[in-house]
């Protein structure tokens, strides 16, 4: 019996994606789940889709390769609770996430005009725009908690962050710089995560008008990256059969990274104490130092505007 290809002209509004050798994401525009497909030729699942995508299935596909990491990892392991010396450290995490984001789309957008790969080059492109400024928004908020915060970033690199952005640059630096793509997917699908709510129990651990949050909301459900995600699954239903499995891969890998916790265990609040504390350029509650503080504002500020 001779097999043919599948087509979405066999299977309406159904899309699916090896994610990993023994793992296909199966996606319609309701649900998602994750199947084990056998070597079969005449399991559908284990060959090849072709076809177009549409966005309400590309969505769901992406998404279930996402919640497939998560399920991946299912650790007991829970990262200890968010104090406000903790929050510099993620604040620290922010900064090296968004820092260099706008470059390096500016090189996958390269390598997609060499690929002619029109589509893509443009969102990249506008991508690379969107995150520019980003970082100075985690500088800002760093100071805030009366910190130099250059000093901070230069002294806390968070491995989870690294990991991310190694791979992120992996990404956009490929021949095919495609899965770069599913990376910026997903780190804006997670931040739909990031409620009101949250960010008020952020703002609760500090002072009344301590301005610590600017580069959370930014990244949460209310800021910009919910427009983002629409726009990124409408770019994506758009693409071919392959790209579309590839990036659907490249979600599953980022989030990997995103839920997984570092092997090297948690710093603990002690350990962030003794490296911040000679960082301190204020006291918060007193004012002292402010002369320096505003300084560093300002050149903050002006870099700000001329980004």
């Amino acid at each position: 019996m001779q097999h043919q290809k599948i087509s979405h002209s066999n299977l309406i509004d159904i899309e699916w994606a090896r994610i990993a050798p023994d793992k296909v994401v199966v996606a319609t525009k309701k649900r998602a789940w994750l199947c084990h497909p056998s070597s079969i030729k005449s399991d559908r699942f284990s060959q090849p889709i072709e076809g177009a995508g549409n966005i309400a299935t590309t969505r769901k596909l992406l998404d279930g390769a996402i919640a497939a990491a998560k399920y991946a990892v299912n650790t007991d392991v829970r990262p200890p609770a968010l104090t406000a010396t903790r929050w510099v450290w993620r604040l620290a995490s922010q900064y090296h996430l968004t820092c260099s984001a706008s470059q390096i789309m500016e090189e996958a957008a390269k390598g997609f005009a060499a690929n002619n790969k029109e589509l893509l080059t443009e969102w990249a492109l506008e991508k690379a725009e969107e995150e520019k400024g980003h970082d100075l928004l985690a500088l800002k908020d760093i100071q805030s908690l009366g910190y130099d915060a250059k000093a901070v970033v230069k002294k806390l690199f968070p491995p989870a962050a690294m990991a991310l952005m190694d791979y992120f640059t992996r990404s956009a630096q490929a021949e095919d710089p495609i899965d770069s793509a599913g990376y910026a997917y997903t780190i804006e699908r997670l931040s739909l995560g990031i409620s009101e709510e949250y960010i008020q129990k952020v703002e609760n651990l500090f002072p009344p008008k301590t301005n610590a949050t600017r580069c959370l909301r930014v990244h949460s459900s209310v800021g910009a990256d919910a427009n983002h995600v629409d726009e990124n699954v409408s770019m994506i239903s758009q693409l071919t059969s392959a790209e579309r499995c590839r990036i659907a891969r490249a979600c599953y890998e980022t989030a990997l990274m995103c839920f997984s916790p570092p092997t090297e265990g948690y710093i603990s609040d002690k350990e962030l104490r003794q490296i911040l504390e000679p960082l301190k350029i204020i006291d918060v509650s007193v004012g002292k130092n402010r002369s320096y503080l505003t300084r560093i504002k300002s050149n903050i500020e002006n870099n700000f505007q001329h980004s």
